[in-house]
């Protein structure tokens, strides 16, 4: 079992930055692949980002790349997502979940998630 918890969500202009945390607990966090995803309301859950468990490896959906980063600190069980050039777009549900499969892109194949934070951008 692995619990884990966001952080970082809010208000922010077009432009802005804001930067998430996923703090794990629980099983081994080392081991596992990492992912962030975020949901809109009305629309699917959508891969943002991954990161291997050793950190070497990183994926991004093509909406974000460039614009945010990903990255994860296995001393502190905890995942972080950077994200710039923030757009109205980017406004969603943003969620951390853990995998046992290698850079895994559908929410169906992570196993554990967290509650959720919130972004808002808007127009």
């Amino acid at each position: 079992q692995v619990q884990l918890v966001e952080s970082g969500g809010g208000l922010v202009q077009v432009g802005g930055s804001l930067r998430l945390s996923c703090a794990a607990s629980g099983r081994t966090f080392s081991t596992y692949t990492m992912g962030w995803f975020r949901q809109a309301p009305g629309k699917e859950r959508d891969f943002v980002a991954a990161i291997s468990w050793r950190g070497g490896s990183t994926n991004y959906a093509e909406p974000v790349k460039g614009r945010f980063t990903i990255s994860r600190d296995n001393a502190k069980n905890t995942v972080y997502l950077q994200m710039n050039s923030l757009k109205p777009e980017d406004t969603a549900v943003y969620y951390c979940a853990v995998s046992n499969l290698v850079m895994a892109t559908s929410p169906t194949l992570y196993k554990y998630w967290g509650q959720g934070t919130q972004v808002t951008v808007p127009s």
